[in-house]
């Protein structure tokens, strides 16, 4: 009887540990809900939206972190803002994980790009009580979308720009920019180049490290250590900075100051023809291969040397 109280509570244990270094779809939902349900939609035009979902994430980034603060900046006569918090900030490199909590137009924006936020989100609480080897800075921007993409009014570049000036140790970066969008059906897969088909396959159901050439070491490091979790299937895409799709998110203002970045997608318009309609809603996620993702990320970061 001893025996089989000791093998009980030994099963519990494990299953809590285990529960502890993984996402929880649940969780997931619950925080798309309170990322998406605003008054208006979280644009550019309103601002009380913003700070709401603003708001929301410095809370619970709160709850987890060493720091968590502000970073405000003006465009005009308005005030918008990153929420940035910081996990292990004794260590000298950092490591930079992004995603932007705006969206683009009148919509719900569930995975673009509510769905990196949650990411972030999940992987504060995953991150909470670790020993990590680098500083690791956790930033959910403002103002990716049009009309501001490719400015120095989007967040990232904000951000970016505050490294680069304070002589910030940098590491790497990587941003989420849609991870919650799969698809097993024939020819539910697009390409910039059509040809990549024949090499990439014409199924929309894996998740992709999309990557430059001469994208650095961190870069090159945190590609293996994500594919080597085997947790989603994966696909690594390495390619000119020109090409059309690469650079579309808050990564390209990271390759401006030369720091090592990468974008981790479902491939947005490539795959997800809900993108920037009202039709991209909860419902047309996948949550389960959504936390395989940020369950990845954060054992791959965690195992960066």
């Amino acid at each position: 009887m001893k025996t089989f109280a000791l093998i009980l509570s030994l099963l519990i244990f494990f299953t809590i540990e285990l529960r502890a270094q993984n996402s929880d779809t649940l969780s997931i939902k619950d925080h798309l809900n309170k990322i998406i349900n605003t008054e208006k939609p979280r644009n550019h035009r309103n601002i009380e939206s913003l700070n709401y979902v603003a708001d929301y994430i410095f809370n619970e980034f709160n709850r987890y972190a060493d720091t968590v603060y502000y970073q405000p900046y003006m465009v005009g006569n308005k005030e918008y803002k990153n929420v940035i918090c910081v996990f292990g900030k004794k260590n000298a490199k950092t490591v930079v994980v992004g995603a932007h909590y705006d969206v683009c137009g009148d919509q719900d924006g569930a995975d673009d790009n509510a769905s990196g936020v949650v990411g972030l989100l999940e992987l504060a609480k995953l991150l909470k009580g670790e020993k990590l080897k680098h500083r690791i800075e956790i930033v959910a921007y403002t103002l990716e979308e049009p009309p501001y993409f490719r400015t120095e009014n989007m967040g990232s570049y904000i951000h970016a720009k505050s490294l680069y000036e304070n002589g910030a140790d940098v590491y790497g970066m990587f941003c989420l920019e849609m991870i919650g969008y799969y698809d097993d059906s024939k020819k539910s897969q697009d390409y910039p180049l059509g040809i990549l088909s024949l090499f990439y396959g014409n199924r929309g159901n894996y998740i992709t490290l999309v990557n430059k050439f001469s994208k650095g070491k961190f870069s090159r490091k945190f590609n293996k250590r994500f594919k080597r979790q085997k947790l989603i299937r994966t696909k690594k895409f390495t390619a000119p900075a020109k090409l059309p799709g690469i650079d579309f998110s808050d990564h390209l203002n990271y390759w401006a100051f030369d720091f090592s970045a990468l974008m981790i997608t479902d491939t947005a318009f490539y795959r997800n023809k809900n993108y920037h309609q009202t039709t991209d809603t909860i419902e047309t996620l996948d949550l389960l291969r959504m936390s395989k993702v940020i369950d990845s990320v954060f054992h791959a970061l965690i195992s960066m040397k």
